[in-house]
């Protein structure tokens, strides 16, 4: 399976830390991929976009993702307040293909769900914050449940990729990063004891929206 997935947010959201692991996690799996990270000046709640392609094909493409397959949401302004640099914030996606949200409520202008609408396209609404915030302890964890929600609609990469993945970033391995995606990791490393608690709480984060995820997107009719 090949996917192009945007990654829109705010800065300080961890959007370029999810690229990279879901990216990393393809290439456990056994895929190719490859990440780009865009944004302007590095600082809070700034417009960011992450892209990743992925692919069981070598990728040679590069730049930012026109037509994504799947779009994640990180933060309600990009879709209440346009703070994003795709507008609107879906162009490009194409037909059949996700939406994932982070949000507890329906967010979409009539206007908008309506042009989504014509793409077939599937909606998902996920509480990544507040799943982040009770099962991880942390909002810094939003970006992993989110990831859970695109595995669980797409299974793009396995849970198993992602585990190694995240054991991999922050387990003492070689990863370079930006100054400021590396101060990031810096405070969420510290918000954990030890690593394996790291691990295992930002994986119970990916787990239990993915068994959400899953669960809605199951047809009406299946038992």
């Amino acid at each position: 399976m090949k996917l192009d997935v945007r990654m829109s947010g705010l800065g300080g959201q961890g959007m370029v830390t999810a690229a990279n692991l879901l990216g990393m996690a393809a290439v456990s799996d056994g895929n190719y991929s490859i990440v780009i990270p865009f944004f302007g000046a590095e600082k809070r709640l700034a417009p960011t976009e992450s892209y990743v392609r992925i692919s069981p094909q070598k990728v040679y493409e590069k730049g930012e993702v026109g037509y994504p397959d799947a779009i994640m949401v990180f933060h309600p302004e990009v879709i209440t307040k346009g703070k994003c640099y795709t507008m609107p914030f879906y162009e490009g996606l194409r037909p059949n293909g996700w939406l994932i949200i982070n949000t507890e409520s329906p967010l979409l202008s009539e206007k908008d769900a309506r042009s989504i609408a014509d793409l077939n396209v599937r909606i998902i609404n996920v509480p990544a914050s507040r799943i982040a915030l009770d099962v991880a302890g942390t909002e810094l964890a939003t970006n992993m449940a989110l990831l859970g929600g695109l595995v669980g609609a797409t299974g793009i990469v396995t849970l198993e990729g992602l585990e190694k993945a995240i054991a991999q970033r922050f387990g003492g391995g070689k990863f370079t990063a930006s100054a400021t995606t590396a101060v990031l990791d810096d405070i969420l490393k510290r918000k954990y004891a030890k690593t394996q608690e790291l691990l295992e709480k930002n994986m119970a984060a990916i787990r239990k929206t993915y068994e959400l995820v899953k669960e809605m997107c199951k047809p009406v009719n299946s038992k």
